[in-house]
């Protein structure tokens, strides 16, 4: 049975999946329209549709983030291998702002993140290889549509597992790089 918990941070919620195991393998629903648009709706009073699908392979070490941006709500999982994931408070029009909070993300622990807009997110692979999987409520339309902050930005003062991740030019900028 899904189970839904509030985070610290307003409208991030944190889902446990259920999650089967036998001698053939294992089991694992991600996702089922009615249960999750219930579960939402009732705990943020927003209604959300997911309309795309995502994910990322990355290595040990890879840190992606911090972005987002103010319209897409996202439903964040780990397919395989573990992640060290922070969400973000970005409004900076909010009391909270800059407000973070961590999460580990295994396939085994089964814990799906929801991430409302305004709200970024930052992570970073912690097994030798990791796929991370979302679904968006908005089509992806590039990065120069999304903010970025610096992963190490002082203003956040965020603590991360390595100190020296290996990085995109955005995320070590902390803005879209432009282009030559």
């Amino acid at each position: 049975m899904l189970t839904v918990s509030k985070t610290d941070l307003k409208d991030v919620l944190l889902f446990q999946l259920e999650h089967h195991e036998d001698h053939r393998g294992s089991y694992t629903q991600l996702y089922r329209k009615d249960e999750y648009s219930s579960l939402i709706k009732e705990q943020t009073g927003q209604e959300v549709e997911f309309l795309e699908d995502d994910f990322a392979c990355s290595s040990k070490n890879v840190l992606r983030g911090i972005h987002g941006d103010d319209r897409t709500w996202k439903l964040v999982t780990c397919l395989s291998g573990r992640f060290y994931i922070v969400i973000v408070n970005c409004d900076e029009s909010s009391a909270d702002f800059g407000k973070w909070q961590k999460f580990i993300l295994t396939k085994e622990n089964g814990k799906q993140l929801l991430i409302p807009p305004m709200h970024g997110h930052g992570y970073q692979v912690l097994s030798d290889n990791a796929v991370f999987h979302y679904k968006q409520s908005c089509y992806y339309e590039g990065m120069v549509n999304q903010f970025t902050y610096k992963w190490d930005d002082p203003k956040f003062n965020i603590w991360w597992p390595i100190k020296n991740p290996m990085t995109s030019q955005r995320d070590e900028l902390g803005r879209v790089p432009e282009k030559k």
